[in-house]
């Protein structure tokens, strides 16, 4: 799930919501005349968590006087969900063939090298390879935003994964160019939390100049860029320094106790906010050291619940650049999902393996006699022994597929029942 998202404009609850269902997020401001804001459980993918507040506070970040009026938003947690969704809500631009432009990755060592940042030039050069990225997640009757780095001049674009998880159609816009396309998702990696998306028509767009992220070290300069706050408009800075190397976070899902972790990230001093995800961390010569990622508020990591500000975290940009030309190749792994996303129509916890929450009704779950309270222990033969485990294996299928389930029902019979996943939401 993205980590900005909007309830419902008619209040009640999605009794079979993406994830762990509508409800009120304690830290929301309402829209006068709107319902408030409220806050989704996050099927397949990432994240929105709190962090330790950390001992140095840097100051507020200016904003662009001509950003667009805030919106009210939340942090997304995980929550593992496998297939909530009917086929014909999804998008068709959603998901198309891989096997596009190769042509990005370390741009080179610059030829005089800065130690000391100046905010104002790095942001000048880096902005405008930069991408706002708002999507409608048509299932629960939201919306969410994040941001995005553009790879190629065709319009190939780095950003989280969990920016996009949930989506039913994306918009992007360049802040380059100021033009604004459909998007679809090339594919994604869950567990690095990396998506690749493509631009549908564009051309001529600038592009990031990447750098080594294996050169960086504790205390270098750095600045945040991004769509801080899901705002819109040009991108806020957050300059800081960096924390530590080789840093691993677990987020953790209050409602469904699902968690995944992220390994080897940056850590950073600078105020990346909830809408900096998908963003670019870079360095003193306006170079992409890092994917910022891991900054939203509400949810525990590493066993804490904060909301503190201050300090951030990037997976770096060395492994998000090997893992998008692998998604850009088309080549899929046990954790590289290429194209659309399968989905069986159902929600889902932990207990002795899958157990449903929730079924879609009409979906495909519910027309293979599928029901709450049943516990989804195998798929294919392959063990489904927790919520988590679902959400990996259904990662390795596409729409279409027919899947043989091994199901124990409340009464403890096993039985195996044949479901044909449908399209849904993106990962």
């Amino acid at each position: 799930m993205n980590e900005y998202d909007r309830g419902p404009q008619g209040g009640g609850e999605y009794p079979y919501g993406y994830g762990q269902g509508y409800y009120q997020h304690p830290y929301t401001q309402p829209i006068p005349g709107q319902q408030p804001y409220g806050h989704e459980g996050q099927p397949h993918g990432y994240y929105g968590y709190g962090y330790p507040p950390p001992a140095y506070q840097p100051p507020p970040r200016k904003r662009h006087p001509f950003r667009a009026l805030t919106v009210a938003v939340v942090a997304i947690a995980l929550a593992v969900v496998a297939g909530l969704g009917i086929g014909h809500l999804i998008s068709g631009s959603i998901g198309p063939a891989a096997g596009g432009n190769q042509n990005f990755g370390f741009s080179g060592q610059p030829s005089a090298s800065q130690t000391v940042l100046d905010v104002d030039a790095v942001s000048a050069k880096v902005n405008p390879a930069i991408v706002n990225i708002t999507t409608e997640l048509g299932l629960q009757g939201a919306a969410a935003a994040g941001t995005g780095i553009v790879l190629t001049p065709d319009g190939e674009v780095l950003t989280n994964n969990h920016v996009v998880a949930g989506a039913t159609s994306i918009k992007v816009t360049s802040i380059g160019t100021g033009d604004t396309y459909k998007a679809s998702v090339v594919g994604y990696d869950r567990s690095e939390d990396i998506a690749v998306l493509r631009l549908q028509g564009a051309s001529g767009l600038p592009t990031a100049t990447i750098g080594d992220s294996s050169t960086v070290k504790v205390g270098d300069q750095i600045l945040g860029l991004g769509n801080a706050g899901g705002r819109g408009g040009d991108p806020v800075p957050a300059p800081g320094t960096v924390a530590a190397l080789d840093q691993s976070i677990t987020a953790s899902d209050e409602s469904s106790g699902s968690s995944e972790q992220l390994t080897g990230l940056i850590q950073v001093r600078a105020n990346i906010e909830s809408g900096d995800s998908g963003g670019p961390l870079v360095n003193a010569n306006a170079q992409v050291i890092g994917v910022d990622t891991a900054a939203s508020t509400g949810y525990q990591l590493n066993g804490r619940r904060s909301g503190g500000v201050g300090q951030g975290f990037a997976i770096p940009i060395n492994q998000a650049v090997d893992i998008a030309h692998k998604i850009v190749a088309g080549t899929a792994t046990d954790k590289i999902h290429i194209g659309k996303t399968a989905f069986i129509g159902v929600s889902v916890s932990d207990g002795q393996g899958a157990r449903i929450r929730e079924v879609v009704p009409g979906g495909p779950a519910e027309q293979a006699g599928l029901a709450a309270g049943d516990v989804i222990t195998a798929i294919d033969g392959t063990p489904v022994d927790s919520a988590t485990a679902l959400t990996n294996v259904m990662d390795t299928h596409h729409p279409g597929d027919r899947l043989t389930m091994t199901v124990t029902n409340a009464s403890g019979a096993q039985r195996q029942v044949q479901v044909k996943a449908v399209e849904g939401p993106v990962g």
